[in-house]
């Protein structure tokens, strides 16, 4: 890791509060949407490199303005290019990173997380959340969360929002900012771990 990834993590700020309430299980955090906010559990020790980089790329700026690019009702929606395109992105190491497929996470609910990914192994900075169930899905993304509040508010205004022929949101949908309230790796850095 370099030090530049390091200086990421380490100027997070948990909350206390946060904290207690996620234990070890995850990093809890808040996508502020201008549709609404989506409250989130990423799974750092079910899959520690991928909750790393999302908690890095979060805690360093990187996903704040993102539009949320391709939405499919009924699937999905995806953001974490800064371009916009849906075809940029990078990880905290600058270069894609291999899957963590784990075989007790699967895409079996609404709100699921994962990494978007042009093939195996190359995941960057790119995600989505689910709309409904995608078993045909697992084993293909890694799974790092679960939206933990906000599926019945923000991601159903998400899901109605209308598309163009290529499913790019008619009104944009932008990703404002991200608050961290809870993230066990950069507690453990800053205490040495």
């Amino acid at each position: 890791m370099s030090n530049r990834s390091a200086i990421r993590l380490s100027g997070v700020r948990s909350s206390p509060h946060g904290h207690q309430r996620a234990g070890r299980r995850g990093a809890n955090f808040t996508l502020h949407t201008t549709l609404g906010e989506i409250k989130l559990e990423i799974f750092c020790e079910a899959v520690p490199k991928t909750a790393e980089n999302f908690l890095a790329l979060c805690a360093s700026g990187y996903y704040d303005g993102c539009v949320w690019h391709r939405n499919i009702k009924g699937f999905m929606i995806q953001t974490g290019d800064p371009s916009g395109s849906g075809k940029g992105g990078q990880s905290m190491w600058g270069q894609p990173f291999a899957d963590e497929i784990r075989s007790t996470l699967k895409f079996n609910n609404r709100g699921i997380v994962a990494m978007a990914n042009s093939g195996p192994d190359t995941n960057k900075s790119q995600f989505f959340i689910t709309y409904a169930k995608q078993p045909h899905l697992d084993g293909k993304y890694t799974i790092f969360g679960k939206v933990i509040d906000g599926a019945d508010s923000t991601l159903d205004a998400m899901e109605r929002t209308p598309v163009t022929a290529k499913n790019r949101p008619l009104t944009e949908i932008k990703l404002t900012h991200v608050t961290i309230h809870a993230n066990p790796i950069a507690d453990a850095k800053l205490a040495g771990r």
